[in-house]
């Protein structure tokens, strides 16, 4: 992952584009989601998780999906599995990572992904999906106002 950081900024020498463009550019994309989502046995995309942004291919993105509260099926190895994708539920996976309990009752846990890397140039959509092993016990992700599911696309600087 190459790297291409700004230089020191000295007084009295002429501050160039080359230079501006160095930095982040910050929030691409947001999406909050405060309603409650069931998880099923098919990998769907989570209520309200989808983004797009218009990407630039020389630069780096922090993509990050949140869910303040994952409830776990609740059997023995009840997982719930959450995904970054490109475009929507069976596109290229980004990011994953599991919940998953050890008994044979549900546990509950946030849970946060991200991903940094680059796109192609244009527009891309990113999505949030979840899917459960099992629907024993309702999984789901828990959301309120003051506890909203996230998925934001940052420009870290370029590539």
């Amino acid at each position: 992952m190459a790297i291409n950081p700004n230089t020191n900024f000295t007084a009295g020498l002429v501050l160039t584009a080359a230079q501006q463009n160095r930095f982040p550019r910050g929030v691409m994309a947001l999406a909050t989601s405060t309603t409650n989502y069931v998880v099923t046995t098919t990998e769907t995309i989570a209520t309200g998780m989808t983004v797009t942004f218009t990407a630039v291919a020389s630069r780096y993105y922090k993509v990050t999906y949140y869910e303040p509260t994952i409830t776990t099926p609740s059997t023995l190895l009840g997982f719930v599995a959450s995904r970054i994708r490109l475009t929507n539920a069976s596109g290229t996976q980004y990011q994953l990572q599991y919940s998953q309990t050890n008994a044979a009752t549900s546990y509950t846990v946030g849970n946060n992904n991200f991903f940094v890397g680059t796109f192609s140039a244009g527009s891309v959509t990113l999505v949030g999906c979840l899917v459960a092993n099992t629907t024993t016990g309702t999984p789901t992700a828990g959301r309120s106002s003051t506890q909203p599911s996230i998925l934001v696309v940052e420009d870290i600087g370029p590539a």
